[in-house]
C-alpha cells in the first residue's frame, strides 16, 4: 500500500468520525431520537472521541454528550457512570475556547438534574477548573462556566458553599461588570443561586461588592437581565433586616418601581418579589416603601396582570399591613382592598386566593374603620363561601376562616354582618352575634333596623348552649329591646297567640 493510500484511509476514518459526532449532536436536539440513541449505546461510542486528535471532533463529541445529558437524569447518570467527567475536567484546563464551552455545557447539563449529580461534578474536581474559566479571555467561556457553577449552586447550601470556597463569587461579580449582556445575565443568575440558601452565603455575595453593581442594572433595557438582577437582589434581601437595609441603601427606590410597569411579566413579578422581601422585615422598611410610592405602584401592578405574577404583590400588601395600624391604613388609602377583593374572586388558583384572604385579614384586623374598608367591598361573603366550600384547599379554608374572624372581631358595619346570621356556621356565627351585641346597645337607629330587617327574629332562632359565650351575646342583644318585642319574634310565639285565641272566651252582651 502506497503512502497516498495510507493517508486516504486516515482521511476516510477522520471523515467518518466527524460525520458520526455531527450526526449524533444533530439527532440529540430532537427528543424523539433520545431513547434510540441511548439504546444504541451512544455514550460509550462518544467517550473515546473526547480525546480525539482532531479538535473539532472533541468539541462536537462534548456537545453531543451535553445535549444527551441535558435531556434527562438517566442520561446524565450515564455520563457520570461512564467515567466521562474526569476526562472533561482534564480537557477543560488544556483545550481551546470551543472545547471549554462544550465541556462546561456538559457539566451544566449533568449538574442541573439533582444534588447527587451536581455533587459528582464537585467530587471530580470540576469547580476549580470552572472558576479558572471565569477568568478566560473569551466571554463565551466565562458564560458557560458561570452557567455551570450556578446550576451546581442552586441545589442546596452545601453545594453553594463549595462554589463559594472555590473562589467563584468575586469573579462572578467581575462578570456582571463585563459589557456582554448574556454574560451579565448568567453571572447575575449564578449569584442569585448562591445567595438564596442562607444569610451567610448571601453575605458572601454582598462582601464581594455585588449589590452596587446589581442595583445599577435595574434600569437596563434588557428584560432577561433585569429579571436576574431583581432576583439576585431579592435572594439577598430576604434573609435578614441587615441585608435588606444594604439593598435599600444602594438606592433602589424609587427606580425599582418602574419595573412594576415593565412589558415583561417576569420583570414585574421579580420586582414585586424584591419589594415584598424588603417590606416583610420591619415597619420602618415598609414605611420607606410607602413613602416612595411603592404600595400604590404594587397595587397598580396587581391590577395589570394575572395569576402567579400577582402573587408576590398580594403578599407584599399583606406584609405591609401586618406591621401596624397606620401601614394597613396606607394600603386602604391607596385602594388596595378593592384590588385584593378582585383577586380573591377572580383568581382560579387556591394558593393565590389564600394569599389574598390572608392580606385582607391583615388589613381589616385593627379598628372598625379598617374592618369597614374591607367589609364594604363585599369580601366577607366571598371569604365565607371559600371557607365552607369542600373544593377549597385546606390552606385556603384556614386562611379564609382566620381572615373572617380578624375582620368580624373589629367590624361594626352591620349591613355587612347581617347576611352572616343566616349563612355562617356556628364557629363564625358566635363572632357575628358578638359584634351585634357590642353595637346595638349604643345605636337606636341600628336597633330599629335590626328588627325590621329580620335580624332580631333570626337571633331568637339560634340554638345556643346555656351559659355559653354565644348565649351571653344573645342575652345582650335581647336586653336592648322591650320584653314583649323579644317574645313576639321568638319561635313559637305565634302558636302561643293562637292558643290564646282558641282559649279566649269573648264577652257576650
Amino acid at each position: 500500500m502506497s503512502q497516498r493510500q495510507v493517508l486516504q484511509v486516515f482521511e476516510q476514518y477522520q471523515k467518518a468520525r466527524t460525520q458520526f459526532v455531527q450526526m449524533v449532536a444533530e439527532l440529540a436536539t430532537r427528543p424523539q431520537n433520545i431513547e434510540t440513541l441511548q439504546n444504541a449505546g451512544v455514550m460509550s461510542l462518544l467517550r473515546p472521541l473526547l480525546l480525539d486528535v482532531v479538535p473539532t471532533i472533541q468539541q462536537t463529541a462534548a456537545l453531543a454528550l451535553g445535549r444527551l445529558a441535558n435531556y434527562n437524569d438517566d442520561l446524565a447518570e450515564a455520563v457520570v457512570k461512564g467515567n466521562i467527567l474526569p476526562q472533561l475536567v482534564y480537557s477543560l484546563a488544556e483545550q481551546n475556547r470551543f472545547y471549554k464551552k462544550a465541556a462546561a455545557f456538559v457539566l451544566r447539563a449533568v449538574g442541573k438534574h439533582s444534588p447527587q449529580l451536581a455533587q459528582a461534578i464537585v467530587d471530580c474536581g470540576a469547580l476549580d477548573t470552572l472558576v479558572i474559566c471565569l477568568e478566560d479571555f473569551d466571554p463565551g467561556v466565562k458564560e458557560a462556566a458561570a452557567w455551570a457553577l450556578g446550576y451546581i449552586a442552586r441545589h442546596n447550601a452545601e453545594l453553594s458553599q463549595a462554589v463559594v470556597d472555590a473562589g467563584a463569587v468575586p469573579l462572578l461579580v467581575l462578570c456582571i461588570q463585563e459589557p456582554e449582556i448574556a454574560l451579565k445575565r448568567i453571572a447575575a443568575s449564578a449569584l442569585s443561586d448562591i445567595a438564596k440558601h442562607s444569610p451567610e452565603l448571601a453575605q458572601t455575595v454582598v462582601d464581594a461588592g455585588a449589590i452596587a453593581h446589581l442595583a445599577q442594572m435595574i434600569l437596563n433595557p434588557d428584560a432577561k437581565l433585569k429579571r436576574q438582577v431583581l432576583s439576585a437582589l431579592s435572594q439577598i434581601a430576604k434573609h435578614s433586616v441587615d441585608l435588606a437595609e444594604m439593598v435599600v441603601e444602594a438606592e433602589i427606590f424609587p427606580v425599582v418601581l418602574t419595573c412594576l410597569k415593565d412589558k415583561d411579566e417576569y420583570v414585574k413579578k421579580n420586582a414585586s418579589t424584591l419589594i415584598r422581601e424588603i417590606a416583610k422585615h420591619t415597619p420602618e422598611l415598609s414605611q420607606l416603601i410607602v413613602n416612595a410610592g411603592g404600595v400604590a405602584a404594587v397595587i397598580d401592578c396587581i391590577g395589570s396582570c394575572k395569576g402567579n405574577i400577582r402573587l408576590p404583590g398580594i403578599m407584599m400588601l399583606g406584609y405591609v399591613a401586618a406591621h401596624s395600624e397606620n401601614l394597613a391604613m396606607a394600603v386602604i388609602i391607596s385602594k388596595g382592598v378593592p384590588q385584593l377583593s378582585v383577586c380573591l374572586s377572580e383568581e382560579p388558583e387556591d394558593h393565590i386566593k389564600a394569599a389574598a384572604a390572608w392580606a385582607l385579614g391583615q388589613i381589616g384586623r385593627y379598628t372598625p374603620e379598617h374592618a369597614r374598608a374591607v367589609a364594604v367591598t363585599n369580601t366577607l361573603p366571598v371569604l365565607l363561601s371559600l371557607y365552607m366550600s369542600t373544593e377549597s384547599s385546606e390552606d385556603l379554608q384556614v386562611k379564609s376562616k382566620k381572615a373572617i374572624k380578624n375582620i368580624l372581631q373589629k367590624c361594626t358595619y352591620l349591613p355587612a354582618l347581617e347576611p352572616f346570621l343566616y349563612d355562617a356556621p356556628p364557629n363564625i356565627l358566635k363572632h357575628v352575634v358578638g359584634q351585634f351585641s357590642k353595637v346595638l346597645p349604643h345605636d337606636s337607629k341600628a336597633r330599629r333596623l335590626f328588627v325590621t330587617s329580620g335580624g332580631l327574629k333570626k337571633v331568637q332562632e339560634i340554638k345556643a348552649e346555656p351559659g355559653s359565650l354565644l348565649q351571653e351575646y344573645i342575652n345582650s342583644i335581647n336586653n336592648c329591646y322591650p320584653e314583649e318585642i323579644v317574645r313576639y319574634y321568638s319561635p313559637g310565639y305565634s302558636d302561643t297567640l293562637l292558643q290564646r285565641v282558641d282559649s279566649y272566651q269573648p264577652l257576650i252582651n
